[in-house]
């Protein structure tokens, strides 16, 4: 097991089911601004999502262990950012949060980031044997959030 990163696909569902059950309506948080800010992020992290999976093509795979037939992608959201689903799922975890007015889910939310940015780093070793330009391609674009990281 977790020959292609079986666990950190296990962790990020985990971390995801947190973060729609998590308790809403932080006080601290009650603006209606907030919940349409939430909607507006999570739709974005929708589209975003749905335009990375087809960018990828038949290289998309739900672990982090790239497909051995595969090739490198930097076109389309991958000439912004690196993993541009990961961005998707933040952006929709972050949504979600904002929308339910939930501090614990924007704990988690930030959690996910960090889980992420882990699971990016594994992901790259990978990529980096596989793909010889892939290091070069990683000076040039940022990991996880357009143009700042």
């Amino acid at each position: 097991m977790n020959r292609r990163g079986e666990a950190w696909v296990v962790g990020q569902f985990l971390i995801g089911a947190a973060i729609a059950v998590a308790p809403a309506s932080w006080p601290l948080l009650n603006a209606p601004w907030l919940r349409a800010l939430g909607i507006v992020l999570a739709l974005l992290g929708l589209f975003f999502g749905a335009l990375a999976s087809w960018q990828l093509g038949r290289n998309l795979t739900p672990f982090p262990k790239p497909k051995a037939d595969g090739h490198l992608v930097h076109h389309g959201l991958y000439q912004f950012v690196r993993h541009p689903i990961y961005f998707s799922v933040l952006l929709l975890a972050f949504g979600w949060a904002f929308w339910r007015l939930s501090g614990w889910g924007l704990l988690l939310a930030l959690f996910l980031f960090v889980f992420f940015d882990a699971k990016a780093r594994r992901e790259e070793a990978w990529l980096r044997t596989q793909y010889p330009d892939y290091a070069r391609y990683q000076q040039r674009v940022k990991k996880l959030l357009p143009w700042i990281y």
